[in-house]
């Protein structure tokens, strides 16, 4: 069974953590830092209820994003890089002891932030969780 939603993204963020290799983080960093990766909130349609009579006996759907960062080399070296984070990003998530849907993976995008050039994507998830 799923962690209820108050303790999900920590949950989500001890599956996804690869000491050494990178951070992980439960929640938007101030600083966004290379070689990491970020549990946060869907963008829209971050909790889902069941939509029924019933539903507080339903499981609601919780809607998350994984945003992985990594330093911005050339671009033969950005992709190399990324290519082998999102591998390592999926694998992370498969061993998941509860069901995950993963979605879409968004391209990889440069962005400057306070910590230098940054390449970075996105992969979306969904799972079923409690309300307590």
């Amino acid at each position: 069974m799923p962690a209820a939603i108050t303790t999900l993204r920590s949950t989500l963020a001890t599956l996804l953590a690869n000491p050494g290799v990178w951070q992980t983080f439960s929640y938007p960093p101030a600083t966004v830092m290379a070689n990491s990766v970020i549990v946060a909130p869907a963008d829209s349609d971050y909790i889902v209820p069941a939509s029924n009579h019933n539903a507080v006996n339903l499981p609601p759907l919780a809607n998350f994003k994984i945003v992985c960062t990594t330093v911005a080399y050339d671009n033969q070296g950005n992709l190399a890089a990324i290519e082998e984070f999102m591998v390592a990003v999926y694998n992370k998530l498969e061993n998941a002891s509860f069901p995950i849907n993963i979605g879409n993976t968004t391209a990889p995008v440069v962005f400057t932030g306070q910590s230098g050039d940054l390449l970075s994507f996105t992969v979306n998830i969904s799972t079923l969780t409690t309300w307590s």
